[in-house]
């Protein structure tokens, strides 16, 4: 899509989101969306459209498109799917903007609906278009529900903001407006079976209202990566938080792994390295989605880690410490002007730490509380936090629990922090308390676990901002060779011949018969290491071929002889010594992603730990060195405790060299597994012990390696 036919595009897809006028077509359902647009209070035109009625809801009936008075910028049509098509037609043909078609029986139950649905897609020609199989659309900011279903939003006052929230389900979509957690919705929409407009481009489209604070998404999966991965940038670059709550798993996540690299970077570690990549914070369920939304809709990204927080109970306190740590939220020291302060008016039967417990010496006492959380906000933390859990309304007063809420609300004027206040329990926060303080600019969150979890994704986004204007958009898939069930492995000989061709290093060996085995391990020096060859072998060292440590002539004749059931062939290498860390390194292809890399903790490690980082292309080598510094063996490689550290530059090396291999076989590479790296100590380098590469459609000509001096 080039830039015209996207500005058009995004042109028709405001017109159905924000429409002057509005034509239902159907029954109850479409007569249901007018309820709902005068209830939000729509000003634009209301137009029924029914072959036999004269009027409905009181307002005039048209028989058909070609009656209207206009084009409808928006349309809902709840008619079966044969003339769900027909309307579409006729809209587009008369110059309409969109329509959500509600109808399902498409794509979703296969057979004759996948045909059904290329046909709606070809009617709606460059009408924008939700659905089918789609619950609908709601825009609390202008009064539009093409919505066929009571829901728990309102009407947003003229000059607000909010959060738009776009969801493959419509029954999610409908829980999500009757959340009571005090999130203000700007726009609820639902996609369905995405045939008309995708995700990223209502994303595209949603980034034009200077209204939308923030974006939500519940999705399955996505349809265009690389066009995600652009709108994504754009989001950060405005500044417009994105929030995924991504569900649902590939078959490639079913599929029996050939190599360490599949089994590590299925389509779930990809979608967490596009959205880590693009600053999107992903969740997993719909509470965390709207507890982040909320927090990022009141502060945006935060620029730092620390928090400090406030509460009249230690065991609070002590909550919030043992909750922020794990997840590398920063509680410093309280620094002495804010010790000063604090002791002014907690005495001295009050430790001044951080978290704070301040006690209840002062409870009620509105001066004295804002005076003390003046001095939690000279602390100077990104985040200060007042811990309130409020009685309930229905049998308690709560009017002490309001003066803490507006000293706190008092002392954060002004100042450049993210005040917030959670709840430890998500019910003790009443939505008419929520709403009060998203007005104040303060933060209400619901839940410990999920307020935490929030920070750490709003302080994610912020560090991705950070590095946005070296980011680009996820090449486009590149040409690959027509699927195949015969993909054709190599042996780990001719895998290294063509890796050592990049520049990666490999042992000293030769590939020998069993004869001549004992005289090249004697040529090499021992310990030596002996492997069975074989295209057939994609995991030697679980069917036995991998002798290690042989350290004589007899112990060489005894491991050929145990493999000689493998194959006839056997290569003999030197044995690394003072290894450093075993790393893998690994390149796959994925249907969406094209190819990715994967780094990690490598030989038997690779089960056990499962620490690996997958990185999407492009990628370079500052991706690199980020990735290897997250991972849980780094300290391995800095040199842990007083042992000398691994050779990372040459490892960083290694690793491009083996994506260059990649990116110039794409056409042709399915996968490739370099497991283990060694990492030798700092100045001598790594050394790639074994290889296994999957191709599909190449002529491959074997190339034996030998590099015996």
């Amino acid at each position: 899509m080039d830039a015209p036919e996207s500005a058009a595009a995004l042109q028709q897809l405001k017109r159905l989101f924000s429409p002057r006028h509005i034509a239902v077509f159907g029954g109850q359902a479409a007569t249901e969306a007018i309820r709902q647009s005068r209830k939000l209070g729509f000003a634009g035109d209301l137009w029924p459209v029914h072959p036999h009625k004269k009027e409905i809801e009181g307002l005039r009936c048209y028989a058909s498109v070609a009656d209207l008075p206009l084009a409808p910028d928006a349309s809902f049509i709840a008619t079966p799917r044969q003339a769900t098509i027909d309307i579409v037609a006729a809209l587009a043909q008369r110059g309409a903007g969109g329509a959500v078609c509600y109808a399902s029986g498409f794509a979703e139950v296969g057979g004759e609906g996948i045909a059904l649905q290329a046909q709606l897609v070809r009617s709606a020609g460059n009408m924008a278009l939700a659905g089918p199989n789609c619950y609908g659309m709601l825009n609390y900011l202008d009064g539009v529900a093409l919505w066929p279903d009571q829901h728990g939003g309102y009407r947003l006052p003229a000059g607000a903001r909010g959060v738009a929230i776009v969801t493959q389900s419509g029954n999610i979509g409908l829980n999500l407006t009757m959340q009571q957690r005090g999130l203000p919705l700007a726009y609820l929409i639902t996609v369905g079976n995405k045939a008309g407009d995708s995700i990223e481009r209502i994303v595209a489209a949603l980034l034009q209202d200077p209204r939308v604070s923030a974006i939500g998404l519940h999705i399955e999966g996505l349809d265009d990566v690389a066009a995600f991965s652009a709108v994504a940038l754009q989001a950060l670059r405005q500044n417009v938080p994105v929030v995924a709550l991504k569900a649902g798993s590939s078959e490639l996540g079913a599929q029996t792994a050939m190599s360490h690299t599949s089994s590590l970077a299925g389509a779930d570690a990809l979608y967490d390295a596009l959205f880590k990549r693009f600053g999107v914070a992903r969740v997993h369920e719909p509470v965390a989605l709207i507890e982040t939304l909320k927090f990022l809709h009141v502060h945006g990204p935060l620029k730092g880690r620390s928090i400090i927080s406030a509460s009249c109970s230690g065991g609070e306190a002590s909550l919030v410490a043992d909750l922020a740590h794990p997840r590398g939220l920063l509680m410093p020291p309280i620094p002495a002007p804010a010790y000063q302060r604090l002791h002014a008016v907690l005495g001295d039967k009050v430790s001044i730490a951080n978290p704070l417990d301040y006690h209840t010496y002062i409870w009620g006492n509105a001066p004295a509380l804002t005076q003390a959380f003046q001095g939690l906000m000279d602390c100077g933390c990104d985040v200060p936090m007042l811990v309130l859990d409020y009685p309930r309304q229905d049998r308690c007063s709560a009017d002490s629990w309001a003066a803490a809420v507006d000293g706190f609300a008092a002392s954060a004027q002004g100042r450049n922090t993210a005040a917030t206040v959670v709840a430890s329990f998500p019910e003790n926060l009443p939505e008419t308390i929520a709403q009060g303080l998203i007005a104040q600019g303060i933060a209400p969150m619901q839940g410990l676990v999920d307020c935490m979890n929030a920070l750490v994704h709003a302080a994610d986004i912020g560090q991705a901002q950070t590095r946005m204007d070296v980011l680009e958009p996820l090449e486009r898939l590149m040409p690959q060779a027509a699927a195949s069930t015969d993909d054709r492995l190599w042996d780990e000989v001719a895998g290294k011949a063509a890796l050592a061709a990049y520049g990666v290093p490999v042992p000293p060996g030769r590939m020998v018969d069993a004869g001549q085995a004992a005289a090249c391990a004697d040529a090499l020096g021992y310990p030596v290491v002996i492997k069975a060859v074989s295209d057939q072998l994609a995991h030697k060292t679980e069917a036995g071929g991998v002798h290690l440590n042989i350290q004589n002539p007899q112990q060489v004749r005894a491991a050929v002889s145990q493999m000689a059931h493998l194959s006839d062939r056997f290569l003999v290498e030197q044995m690394a010594q003072n290894v450093v860390a075993e790393m893998i390194v690994g390149v796959q292809r994925d249907p969406q992603f094209g190819l990715t890399l994967t780094l990690g903790a490598g030989g038997v490690w690779v089960e056990l730990l499962h620490d690996a980082v997958t990185l999407l292309s492009p990628v370079k080598p500052g991706d690199v060195v980020a990735a290897l510094h997250s991972l849980k063996i780094a300290p391995l490689l800095q040199g842990f405790r007083g042992k000398q550290g691994g050779d990372v530059n040459a490892l960083v090396q290694v690793v491009m060299a083996i994506w260059a291999y990649a990116q110039d076989h794409a056409t042709t590479l399915v996968e490739l597994d370099v497991n283990p790296v060694l990492v030798l100590p700092q100045g001598l380098g790594v050394v790639a012990v074994d290889v296994l590469i999957r191709t599909r459609g190449e002529n491959l000509t074997t190339a034996f390696m030998d590099v015996l001096q």
